[in-house]
């Protein structure tokens, strides 16, 4: 399968547009593999430097994780006061302390980053928000998400373990 939305300026993304690869990564806040996934995508990402760009999209598996689209919904208002990546690391990183909380959890990862309680209220309720998710989570599906975490290497499906992802990206710098 191939990435079917190309990575775009909506896009949250770290690293140079000049990298040689580009991992893009559809992942669910609440996910337990997502949260063992995260520390080892950072690593990926201080091994290979600027040789590599990551791309985070929204794909909030609602069925099973309830807070998924609230954690998505918070981590897109904070891009509205450029504090994406900041919210996007809390919630991975202290996905064990807000689970349990619900709501009153994000709230809690909204103080921690010292952001604007009222903008980020602001930014959920308007429709940019959700636009931003449902656009990650159908482009998603046209590109045979089906779980998460989901990784593409330079716009080419990645299926198996870490080892398999870090062969892939050798193999694109290779060419």
């Amino acid at each position: 399968m191939s990435l079917a939305i190309p990575i775009s300026p909506d896009d949250h993304v770290q690293g140079k547009p000049t990298a040689a690869v580009t991992l893009v990564e559809y992942g669910d806040y609440q996910c337990p593999a997502c949260a063992q996934a995260y520390p080892l995508v950072r690593e990926i990402q201080r091994r290979y430097g600027d040789e590599l760009r990551l791309v985070f999209r929204n794909f909030p598996l609602t069925e099973v994780h309830p807070l998924a689209r609230p954690a998505a919904e918070v981590a897109e208002a904070a891009a509205s006061v450029d504090a994406f990546w900041p919210m996007h690391d809390w919630l991975y990183e202290h996905q064990d302390r807000w689970v349990g909380r619900g709501t009153a959890g994000l709230e809690e990862g909204v103080r921690d980053l010292a952001l604007d309680e009222d903008a980020l209220v602001q930014a959920v309720q308007g429709p940019a928000v959700d636009a931003h998710i449902h656009q990650d989570f159908m482009g998603g599906v046209r590109s045979g998400v089906n779980g998460t975490p989901c990784f593409f290497v330079n716009g080419r499906l990645q299926q198996g373990d870490f080892t398999a992802l870090i062969g892939a990206i050798d193999r694109a710098l290779a060419h």
